[in-house]
């Protein structure tokens, strides 16, 4: 196999770990695979050197301070592989070697970091190239980073541009967990979990694998994640399935709104509960939910709309707290899935403005990590689609 390996700031931050990232990677390469390290700042190297920038500096002379938590990582274990008879190299920006380039606006120049990535792997059969995560290099040679969790970014972009088999992100955790283990009992591994669960997890604060990183995922590339104690790079941990997809779609059928109105029922413990409930009892689907202060409106199939009216209305009868139900339909809904719909300050009114301009009214938008869902009326589903493929 073809790995590129990630150690995180956690697992490289004692000499002890450095050693057990070393066993690890030259477990690896002594079953005959071929392997690519990434590696972090030592420990928390990174927000230390940042914090002792008290003074007024500029964009690349902070770039090059922040860089040096990566330069000594490298070196660092680079020196562990080789003590264990592991030919390695460490690579970081200015090296003739060196793979990430940047172009003018500090965005991913693809077609030069793919060439250079493809030379880096042409030569693992011979040597383990051990890299700087989170930095790039302009094309001017100054040094650039690659934000927030970059070196995750660095590693599944390498691993895609390398033609690898898998990415192996290695951190402080025992994959992804179904709670924070430091808050909830009986927290455990998950075994398996979807790019798209991932990315809306991580986008709301699950800090496992960066989300920037997660959009170079692809269905050819398999991720994992695992925890350092470990010390087997090949198995266990969580597998990331799928690929995020950037795409518009309409849903093909027409969806019904129905709305339950009352006294300050958003301030009512149990009310969502209890009409949801009622409506699931019944097998009636929730599309999407949308709430106010004096209202709660639930977005489900047209053809279940009549149905699910009267389980509604039952409801409204039998709690105080409730005034009335009301229907609207046919609707429809246009959705706008992209990895980097959170990061684009402005975005909610790039996709609305064009609407105004065209006269179309927006009857609601539900938006959630990676995605804006556009609720309009039916008969304006085509040209609201057409308009909002155009912009992306």
């Amino acid at each position: 196999m073809r790995v590129v390996a990630k150690f995180g700031g956690t697992s490289l931050g004692t000499g002890d770990r450095i050693n057990r990232a070393a066993d690890s990677v030259a477990a690896a390469v002594e079953d005959g695979h071929e392997i690519a390290v990434v590696a972090s700042a030592m420990g928390s190297t990174t927000d230390d050197l940042l914090e002792d920038i008290t003074f007024e500096t500029g964009d690349k002379d902070r770039a090059q301070i922040v860089s040096m938590g990566e330069r000594t990582s490298v070196r660092m274990l680079k020196a562990a592989l080789s003590s264990r008879g592991i030919e390695a190299r460490f690579l970081e920006p200015g090296g003739e070697d060196w793979p990430i380039i940047t172009d003018e606006h500090g965005e991913v120049d693809v077609e030069e970091t793919q060439r250079r990535a493809y030379e880096v792997a042409e030569s693992l059969d011979d040597v383990v190239p051990v890299i700087t995560g989170f930095l790039a290099e302009g094309t001017d040679g100054s040094i650039t980073t690659l934000g927030r969790g970059g070196s995750d970014t660095t590693a599944v972009m390498l691993g895609k541009y390398m033609d690898a088999d898998e990415v192996v992100i290695v951190t402080d955790v025992e994959g992804v967990m179904t709670g924070d283990p430091r808050v909830v009992e009986g927290a455990r591994n998950v075994g398996e979990i979807s790019v798209d669960e991932l990315r809306n997890l991580s986008f709301r604060g699950a800090e496992v694998v960066a989300p920037s990183a997660l959009s170079y995922k692809d269905n050819k590339l398999d991720v994992r994640v695992v925890h350092y104690q470990h010390g087997d790079l090949l198995s266990g941990g969580t597998s990331i399935e799928g690929e995020f997809q950037n795409l518009v779609d309409l849903r093909e059928r027409p969806i019904a709104c129905l709305t339950v109105a009352g006294r300050a029922i958003r301030n009512q413990p149990g009310v969502f509960q209890h009409l949801s409930q009622a409506l699931g009892e019944s097998d009636v689907n929730i599309e999407a939910v949308a709430s106010g202060v004096d209202t709660v409106t639930f977005y489900i199939d047209e053809e279940e709309a009549e149905r699910a009216e009267n389980i509604l209305h039952r409801e409204v009868i039998a709690r105080d707290e409730f005034s009335s139900v009301t229907v609207d339909s046919p609707m429809a809904v246009v959705r706008v899935t992209g990895g980097e719909l959170p990061n684009q300050p402005g975005i909610i009114s790039d996709i609305v403005n064009p609407l105004a301009e065209a006269r179309i009214n927006l009857q609601d938008i539900i938006t959630s990590a990676t995605s804006v869902a556009l609720v309009v009326d039916w008969d304006d589903r085509e040209e609201t689609l057409e308009i909002t493929q155009d912009l992306f």
